[in-house]
């Protein structure tokens, strides 16, 4: 059960930059549990909608993005 809950965690705060390798990486599952016990995951999850809203909204006015956000 812990791995499914660590999986699902993984996918809702997602990957972090790692500053030395400069490149993408899985939490680990200290990072994970630290971040589930300081932080409330119903706004994690809503601050995300909202970012992937307005990137959606601007979409719809023909301007052109380059790269991540």
């Amino acid at each position: 059960m812990r791995v499914f809950e660590n999986r699902v965690l993984r996918r809702v705060f997602g990957p972090k930059w790692g500053k030395v390798t400069w490149k993408w990486r899985k939490l680990h599952n200290e990072e994970l549990n630290f971040l589930y016990a300081s932080t409330d995951i119903v706004q994690v999850i809503k601050s995300r909608r909202m970012g992937w809203l307005g990137h959606v909204a601007s979409m719809g006015r023909g301007e052109v993005h380059t790269g991540f956000w």
